[in-house]
């Protein structure tokens, strides 16, 4: 058996996110079809470094997987892209050790959520950007996100329907910067992301730039871990997993 890392582009538009569900298309379901009609119906599972929802897109998630097969490594990416609909692309495969772990062994993930900064909507674009109709203060959105960046148990950015107890991250980078006239774009970097933690953080500096919240909340919000002082969950559509370093 050959353990295979790949990293995968999707896009999430039309999926009810990564993880398979009933009766649901998802990008989780859609890549074990393919191994499976390659393995001659033997189901494979894949193990990816964390689930994305509905309408959110990747860049560069990573799964692994173990297969008998005797497929050239630089193959197996055209094969499985043979067998995928055309919004799922594996970027790349190579193989790991027997111990490596795609969720367990993550030492940071990337984020990018892009913005369409402009009055009008633009219908081509609407799939992939957030459409924010009035100019932002990116100078308070970078002061805010100063505050954000570090280790903190970041309860106030996290939804309420999870389990999990420890919300302690640690925040590497998150900048706020103009790509094109109309595009706008923040970057996080962390160890690990809460559940809607991108989002959430997102529709929070959305409200900085729009002068509706002070900078000098931010810390006062993380400290007190309430989700409601937090601001309103960003849509999915302007969200991409764009990285994740092992």
């Amino acid at each position: 058996m050959t353990k295979i890392k790949c990293t995968v582009a999707y896009d999430g538009s039309q999926f009810h996110g990564y993880q398979v569900q009933p009766q649901k298309r998802t990008v989780q379901r859609e890549i074990q079809n393919a191994l499976a009609r390659m393995h001659h119906g033997s189901t494979i599972k894949i193990v990816a470094s964390g689930r994305t929802d509905a309408g959110v897109h990747a860049y560069g998630q990573v799964f692994h997987f173990e297969s008998p097969l005797k497929i050239p490594l630089e193959r197996w990416p055209r094969a499985l892209n043979s067998l995928l609909p055309g919004d799922i692309y594996v970027r790349h495969a190579e193989a790991v050790p027997e111990t490596f772990h795609a969720r367990y062994d993550v030492k940071q993930k990337e984020y990018r959520y892009r913005l369409l900064t402009r009055p009008e909507p633009d219908l081509f674009r609407r799939a992939y950007t957030a459409h924010v109709a009035q100019p932002l203060d990116l100078e308070a959105m970078n002061q805010a996100a100063e505050a954000i960046i570090g280790t903190h148990d970041f309860s106030c950015f996290c939804a309420a329907n999870t389990d999990v107890k420890d919300k302690v991250r640690t925040v590497f980078h998150l900048s706020v910067s103009r790509e094109k006239d109309d595009e706008t774009v923040i970057r996080v970097v962390g160890s690990g992301f809460l559940y809607q933690m991108v989002r959430i953080i997102t529709g929070t500096l959305l409200d900085v730039g729009k002068h509706q919240m002070a900078p000098e909340r931010i810390a006062e919000i993380i400290a007190g871990g309430d989700r409601q002082a937090a601001s309103a969950t960003a849509p999915p559509q302007g969200l991409t997993l764009w990285k994740v370093t092992y």
